[in-house]
């Protein structure tokens, strides 16, 4: 950055903007800014799309996203959601600051709002979830849920709060209290489980530690999801593919869905967020909840009484190419109307916000043929500005590059972090290998040799082993590209080959088998063959270790039903939770060693 831009950034006033005045009532503050908006500046904020550190003059190559500086002086945008990890908390943060110093140069001056995916476990995906990176790393929301302690997820996102605030992340694009009532469902890692009750408790608990106790300049703002509900994915396919557009209700649970969205409105959550999927064979009309007036004015605003921040899923209006294969826009029962028409609908549910989209002059243009009214643009306008005020980031958008490093993955939070992981590990089946001794014979797969030789002698095979430990991924088909293959779908049975080798091991040594339960898994073949079986939602290789010899207490319970098999998943109802006949193990199980 220049120092003309950092001189430009500094001499602002409260005369030129008297938004400014710190003193003036929030609803007053925004007004003034309104009033002082041209309609290309208010079409700006509509927009809340993808971004990347680096260079502000370079395009992100990737997702084939303009420059920093065309989202802010050409197109006039103001929120993004930043994408991918860096190496150090500085890093995040002094891009930061270069972003909002370029934002203040711009002739209001409006500054940026950034938001994330959820950034501080074990999973990776692109449309999804990122990284920890130099974050402190806990388990998987799923995990979360299996602790049963909503203290320890209000502690979580109160840490997470300082991590993100150190580096100027101000939205939360979460929590996910959508119920994992198809077992089959990819999304559901970053849920709090099937169970309504507990989903809504932990949901809330989890908002309350992101905003604080009082909303403003040191809080994350939450954006929930994904409204009504995802979780009812008819034979469990995710909407954002074509294949995976339908929701539907065979149980008639809809409404059982909405509890746990009611339970965060009541603790304060500011913003929310659509799903993709369009419910089938309801009162409501069957297009994309983003595309859905009877969901987004009728239910959620005029029913539960919402006036926040309604930003639709990302990529709802035009279609998109990612990882260099196209992908249609998510216009789920609304493909044959055109993009701008999309976009009139969305505004006409009620929504606010396109997330995922960065074309303003779409909405120009509808402004100016007369389909959408300047008055509707200041509708959504006024709720998008006064996050902004009521975060404090027109008062000061910068933060401490010094600092951020000292605050984000500082050696508490990780220390709260690595006993959260050691928490939600559950234990399913023991025959009494269970704790181990330290110091024995161990055969590992999975965990880095180095890591477990903390534990005892580590051996080349099972033959010479006292027991083995082996770690494994929960199953899930493989689809054709690679975006599909983020979302692990499909059959929950394990490969022959893979229940062979967990048979064979076995047959050699007492054997542990430890599985990423990203989805419910059908794990009888497993248990019939391992001496003990456990799952993890994201667990490092020593908070594993520490549970199996002991040195940690097992503590963790299932968040869902296992089924027993998959005829049992596709005989179940979508919407209904714990439908699985005779599960192989219940919700709520979970040794003590």
């Amino acid at each position: 950055m220049t120092d003309a831009t950092t001189a430009a950034a500094s001499t602002t006033t409260v005369a030129d903007r008297p938004w400014l005045d710190a003193s003036l009532p929030v609803d007053e503050r925004v007004q003034l800014l309104l009033d002082a908006m041209t309609v290309e500046e208010k079409a700006g904020l509509f927009f809340h799309t993808m971004i990347a550190i680096g260079d502000l003059d370079e395009a992100n190559p990737v997702f084939g996203t303009p420059s920093a500086r065309e989202f802010l002086e050409v197109k006039q945008m103001t929120h993004f959601n930043l994408l991918g990890a860096a190496p150090t908390g500085r890093e995040i943060a002094a891009w930061q600051n270069a972003l909002q110093r370029l934002a203040a140069t711009t002739r209001l001056g409006i500054p940026v709002t950034l938001s994330t995916d959820p950034r501080h476990s074990f999973s990776e995906n692109p449309g999804a979830s990122i990284l920890a990176g130099p974050f402190s790393q806990w388990p998987e929301t799923l995990g979360l849920a299996a602790t049963r302690d909503p203290e320890l997820v209000e502690r979580f996102a109160d840490i997470a709060r300082q991590e993100y605030t150190a580096v100027g992340l101000r939205v939360a694009l979460h929590p996910q209290v959508d119920l994992a009532t198809e077992p089959r469902w990819a999304r559901q890692t970053a849920t709090f489980g099937e169970d309504a009750e507990l989903a809504g408790i932990l949901g809330a608990a989890y908002i309350r530690g992101f905003q604080g106790a009082s909303f403003g300049p040191g809080s994350v703002s939450t954006m929930t999801k994904h409204f009504p509900g995802g979780g009812p994915q008819k034979d469990g396919e995710d909407p954002h593919f074509p294949y995976g557009r339908e929701q539907v209700y065979p149980g008639g649970e809809f409404e059982l869905h909405l509890k746990p969205f009611q339970d965060a409105l009541a603790a304060g959550t500011r913003q929310m967020m659509p799903y993709y999927g369009m419910p089938i064979g309801t009162e409501y009309e069957e297009v994309g909840f983003g595309f859905n007036r009877s969901v987004v004015t009728g239910l959620l605003r005029e029913r539960f009484g919402f006036d926040g921040l309604v930003c639709t899923d990302w990529g709802l209006i035009n279609d998109s190419e990612i990882f260099g294969q196209p992908f249609p826009a998510r216009a789920w029962g609304v493909e044959d109307l055109s993009p701008a028409e999309r976009m009139k609908k969305v505004l006409d549910a009620g929504a606010d916000q396109f997330g995922g989209e960065d074309c303003p002059e779409l909405l120009l243009e509808l402004v100016a043929f007369g389909s959408i009214t300047e008055d509707r643009l200041d509708v959504s306008a006024r709720r998008i500005l006064r996050e902004k005020f009521e975060l404090g980031l027109f008062e000061d958008p910068f933060v401490d590059e010094d600092a951020a490093d000292q605050i984000v993955g500082q050696a508490k939070f990780r220390a709260a972090g690595e006993q959260a992981q050691r928490a939600s590990i559950t234990v399913l089946t023991n025959d009494g290998s269970l704790p181990f001794a330290k110091g024995l014979k161990l055969y590992v797969e999975g965990i880095d040799e180095e890591v477990a030789a903390a534990y005892g002698q580590i051996v080349g095979t099972p033959a010479e082993a006292d027991l083995a430990v082996i770690r494994l991924q929960a199953p899930f088909d493989e689809r054709a590209t690679m975006f599909e293959n983020f979302f692990h779908a499909g059959s929950l049975d394990f490969a022959e080959e893979v229940v062979a080798h967990v048979r064979e091991v076995s047959s050699a040594v007492p054997t542990v088998v430890d599985v990423l339960a990203d989805r419910p898994p059908i794990l009888q073949p497993i248990t019939d063959a391992a001496a003990a079986v456990t799952v993890n939602w994201g667990a490092s290789g020593a908070a594993l270790l520490d549970v199996l010899s002991g040195v940690a207490p097992s503590t963790g319970a299932l968040p869902f039903d296992l089924p027993r098999s998959m005829a049992a998943v596709e005989a179940s109802r979508p919407d209904v939770p714990f439908d699985t006949s005779d599960p192989l193990f219940r919700f709520g199980h979970g040794l003590r060693l």
